[in-house]
């Protein structure tokens, strides 16, 4: 019996090919510059910030990434999948960043709420958005006091409104003696807003008067305590800054009070507020600070 031709049957197993070609070797050169600069776009984009500005940074970066991107792998043939998912990722962020733009047109506002929004809000860090919804709940509406005409009059006037001083200079009196002046974008009724709860309602005790003519932007009780119950966080904003501007009109009140000797109170020290006139002048008197080079008895 012949042995087999074992040449002649050829039993050697081929390999099977792969499903992607082998790296056979290192490519010498570099990648090319869009590879480059997609990436540097790319990382650029991911250190925006948040807000409707920081979101427009990273959304513009990333569009001009992918769009790199997809250029480089047009360039290749090869890169089929690559060229698909660059492109779609380009036309979302494309998508997303005008969306963005255009809810910046949408919230632009007047020039006097854009001066207010720079003075009393942006320094808080109140978005555009939650300032949207504070000047819908003011109506958009800027009122005007002739010169000389009244705000509100001692024991007449209801409280049922805040509102902010825009341009011009109020006159505030009581009893016939001046008190102090409100100068633009502070509050005119901030110690009557804070005096009373929701349910409650009350009168001026002071009399508030143009000295020139002023504009000023107002918000109704009611409307602006509804807004507080749906938003917490501009509720929060507004106890902030009517707290702020009461304790500045206090200031003021405490540079302007003197005894009869010519001697400054402070005005923030409740004991001081709540003496009788001849108990207070007694207390100042203990208290008093030697001036330097005085004897003391």
């Amino acid at each position: 019996m012949e042995p087999p031709d074992l040449e002649a049957m050829n039993l050697t197993v081929q390999p099977a090919s792969p499903a992607f070609p082998l790296c056979e070797g290192w490519r010498e050169a570099a990648e090319s510059s869009l590879f480059h600069l997609a990436n540097i776009l790319l990382f650029l984009g991911f250190m925006g910030g948040s807000g409707f500005y920081g979101h427009l940074y990273l959304f513009t970066f990333l569009t001009l990434g992918f769009f790199c991107g997809t250029l480089r792998a047009w360039s290749d043939p090869c890169t089929t999948d690559s060229f698909v998912w660059s492109f779609a990722l380009l036309g979302a962020c494309s998508a997303q960043a005008l969306f963005i733009v255009y809810k910046l047109r949408s919230l632009t506002f007047d020039k006097d709420f854009e001066e207010l929004y720079n003075c009393m809000f942006k320094r808080l860090g109140v978005s555009l958005t939650h300032f949207g919804k504070i000047v819908a709940s003011s109506d958009g509406a800027v009122h005007t006091l002739e010169k000389g005409q009244c705000f509100a009059v001692e024991g007449k006037t209801v409280i049922d409104k805040l509102s902010v001083l825009l341009s011009g200079r109020i006159h505030v009196t009581v009893n016939g003696e001046f008190l102090h002046y409100i100068y633009p974008f502070q509050f005119l009724d901030s110690p009557e807003w804070d005096s009373l709860r929701p349910s409650e309602e009350g009168l001026f005790q002071v009399t508030l008067h143009a000295d020139d003519q002023c504009r000023y932007i107002a918000w109704r009780r009611k409307k602006l305590y509804l807004l507080f119950a749906k938003d917490r966080y501009i509720a929060r904003i507004f106890a902030l800054i009517v707290h702020s501007d009461i304790a500045e009109k206090v200031y003021s009140l405490s540079d302007k009070a003197f005894d009869g000797a010519g001697h400054r109170y402070d005005l923030r020290l409740p004991s001081y507020c709540h003496m009788p006139g001849p108990e207070l002048e007694r207390a100042h008197d203990l208290l008093e600070v030697p001036m330097p080079g005085e004897r003391t008895a």
